[in-house]
């Protein structure tokens, strides 16, 4: 009895410590990938300001940081990635649902349809964006460093009440914007007859996609509030079974 008690608690230890190694591996990977997107935003961020400050105007100023934006909000499908193996607590469908309509607006709308690149509804989503992106990314960065600043939780947990309307205003309005250019164009429409023998219509695609925040935007808005009576005043959230 007393040699398999010490097999079980050496392969106990052994169980462990294989635990702590991988959490300190993820903790690792976590805070560089967060330092990494953090300062990727902070270059947006003054990329946009000395645009402005230089031209006095905003056109252009999509074109001037597109190439930084694309890879930056490509880059964050990593953290569905991070969600999907369980090294963050978090809803892989929340953060699919988010980083997906994040890369849409980017590759599909802004980058893809030009004539709507200067329209004032894509900076005000960017700015929404990078806002929001410098915020959350640092408050990730400081909370795995165990030192976190109470104005970047304040912050994380506060401005996105305001902000977060504001960006789907911005890119609600740009959608719509890219209607009538889709309309002429048929871009990445297929008309029938085709080899395919199938037919789709991005316009029609698009007015659903703008529909489709009226049943998604509520509930990750109430998401964030929720989170944010957790963190900012402890109250203790009882999550539904779906």
């Amino acid at each position: 009895m007393a040699s398999g008690e010490e097999d079980g608690t050496v392969e106990e230890k052994e169980n462990n410590n294989k635990k702590k190694t991988k959490s300190t591996l993820a903790t690792i990977w976590l805070t560089s990938y967060n330092i990494v997107m953090t300062v990727g935003w902070l270059v947006l961020a003054l990329a946009m300001i000395r645009f402005y400050v230089q031209k006095g105007s905003h056109r252009g100023l999509y074109r001037s940081i597109a190439r930084t934006l694309k890879f930056f909000q490509t880059f964050a499908l990593v953290e569905v990635g991070h969600c999907a193996i369980g090294i963050v607590k978090t809803s892989v469908i929340v953060t699919g649902v988010q980083v997906c309509s994040r890369l849409f607006m980017v590759w599909f709308i802004t980058n893809g349809i030009r004539q709507v690149q200067n329209e004032e509804s894509v900076i005000l989503f960017l700015v929404v964006w990078t806002v929001t992106e410098i915020t959350r990314y640092s408050y990730y960065t400081f909370s795995l460093l165990n030192h976190l600043p109470y104005f970047i939780k304040w912050a994380r947990y506060n401005l996105f009440i305001i902000l977060y309307p504001l960006g789907v205003v911005g890119e609600l309005f740009t959608i719509y914007a890219a209607l009538p250019f889709v309309r002429r164009s048929g871009l990445y429409s297929m008309r029938l007859p085709n080899k395919y023998n199938v037919s789709f219509d991005y316009y029609y695609c698009l007015i659903i996609v703008m529909l489709s925040y009226i049943p998604l935007f509520p509930q990750l808005y109430f998401h964030m509030l929720r989170q944010r009576r957790k963190v900012l005043h402890g109250e203790v959230i009882v999550e539904k079974d779906d």
